[in-house]
């Protein structure tokens, strides 16, 4: 059964308005921009320093993966969460989790897009200017 932590990113914003504006991977990990309701000119940046494995879906697409149970821990409105048992997660390689002993799962929730994130780093958040 999916479990979501919320995750405290230091805002509270409706997510249902916000989506995944941009997104750069290199060999340093990973940082995604994400649009903030009302406040067109800054950007939520999220970022991973280690490998990931990552997937970009479309929300609904998301709503529609078939689990064992229902989500628990799914607050409305909120953006961030570290998931236990995903079957995102639990699809993944043994090869890549016996490496990657400290693995979480992040899930990144908008109106128009979710981002997962599989990577011991633990995310960073900051606001920039667009």
């Amino acid at each position: 059964m999916p479990k979501y932590e919320p995750i405290d990113v230091g805002l509270s914003f409706k997510t249902s308005l916000s989506d995944l504006v941009e997104f750069h991977w290199d060999t340093n990990g990973i940082q995604a921009g994400f649009a903030v309701p009302g406040d067109e000119g800054r950007l939520l940046c999220v970022s991973f320093n280690r490998q990931c494995i990552v997937r970009i879906l479309d929300e609904m697409a998301v709503s529609t993966e078939s689990d064992d149970t229902p989500n628990e821990g799914l607050i409305p409105e909120h953006f961030a969460y570290r998931v236990h048992q995903a079957a995102f997660s639990r699809m993944q390689s043994d090869a890549w989790r016996w490496g990657e002993e400290s693995m979480a799962h992040y899930r990144f929730i908008t109106g128009w897009a979710c981002l997962d994130v599989l990577s011991a780093a633990y995310p960073t958040f900051e606001f920039r200017d667009r």
